[in-house]
C-alpha cells in the first residue's frame, strides 16, 4: 500500500506540474508524449514493485532479475524522457528556478552527471553485486533489498540522462563520446550476464536454473532497453553544418539561461 500511494503521490505530483506549465504558458504548454512516458515510467514501476512480481523478487532470482531490468533500465529510460527538470524549471518562482540552474551548473552536478561517471555507477556496481557476497547478504534483510532497488532506479536515470536525457546538461559531452559509454555497458552488461550463466565468479546462492534463467533476462533485456536508449540518443541528435553557427537554444524564464528542450 505504501509503495501504491507513493507511485500515485509522485504521479500527481507530475500531472500538477504540467497542468501548472500549461497555464503559465499557454503557447508552449507541454508535451503529451512526455506526459505519457512519464506514465508508462510510474506504472513500470508499480508492476516491478507490486505482486506478483514484488515479492517473487524477495524468493525467486528469475524475479529479482525481471524487477531489475524494469527497475534498473526499462523505467528509468521512460522517466528521463519525461523531461522532469525541465518541466520543474518551467513551474518554479524565478528565485527557486535560479537556485536549481546553479546546483546544475555546480561542480558535484557535473561530475555525477558524467556518462562515464553514471556508466560506473549502473553498470560497475553490478560485478559488485552478484562476484561478491552483498546480493547473499542484502536479499534477507527488506532494508537491503529496498536499498538495492533504490541504487538501481537512481544509477538508472542517472545512466539515462546522462546519455539522451532532454533535460540540461551543462558537463554532457558529444554524441560519439556518449555512444561509447553506451557501447562499453552493452558489453560489460553481456560480460556479466554470460559469467553469471557459465556459474564463473558468481556468489549467487540460489538454484543453478534460476541463476541461468536470470542470466538470460539480463543478456536479452538489457540488450533491447540500451538499444531504446541507443535510438533515443539518436532521436535528439542534430548535426551541424561546417560553416554555420550553432543556433542558441530557447531558455527557461527566470532559470538563469539554462535551455528548454
Amino acid at each position: 500500500m505504501l509503495v501504491l500511494l507513493a507511485l500515485l503521490a509522485v504521479t500527481a505530483a507530475y500531472l500538477l506540474a504540467v497542468r501548472r506549465a500549461r497555464r503559465r504558458n499557454p503557447a508552449q504548454g507541454w508535451s503529451r508524449a512526455r506526459s505519457a512516458s512519464f506514465l508508462g515510467g510510474a506504472a513500470l514501476l508499480a508492476v516491478a514493485l507490486l505482486p506478483p512480481l514484488g515479492p517473487a523478487a524477495h524468493t525467486d532470482f528469475r524475479g529479482h532479475m525481471a524487477q531489475h531490468m524494469l527497475i534498473g533500465m526499462y523505467a528509468p529510460l521512460l522517466l528521463v524522457l519525461a523531461a522532469p527538470v525541465t518541466l520543474t524549471l518551467r513551474t518554479l518562482p524565478p528565485a527557486h528556478a535560479r537556485r536549481v540552474t546553479s546546483l546544475l551548473h555546480g561542480r558535484p552536478a557535473r561530475v555525477v552527471a558524467h556518462p562515464a561517471v553514471a556508466l560506473v555507477l549502473s553498470t560497475g556496481t553490478l560485478g559488485v553485486l552478484y562476484f561478491t557476497p552483498l546480493y547473499d547478504a542484502a536479499m534477507p534483510h527488506p532494508a537491503g533489498h529496498w536499498l538495492m532497488n533504490a541504487h538501481f532506479l537512481a544509477s538508472g536515470c542517472l545512466f539515462a540522462h546522462a546519455v539522451a536525457g532532454p533535460d540540461p546538461a551543462p558537463a554532457r559531452p558529444g554524441v560519439p563520446a556518449r555512444l561509447v559509454c553506451l557501447g562499453v555497458a552493452i558489453a560489460a552488461h553481456a560480460l556479466i550476464a554470460q559469467a553469471m550463466y557459465g556459474g564463473f565468479f558468481v556468489h549467487l546462492h540460489a538454484p543453478a536454473d534460476q541463476v541461468r534463467q536470470g542470466a538470460e533476462l539480463m543478456y536479452y533485456g538489457g540488450d533491447i532497453a540500451e538499444l531504446l536508449l541507443a535510438a533515443a540518443l539518436v532521436s535528439t541528435w542534430r548535426p551541424e553544418r561546417r560553416g554555420t553557427r550553432p543556433r542558441a537554444l530557447p531558455t527557461v524564464p527566470g532559470s538563469g539561461g539554462v535551455p528548454a528542450r
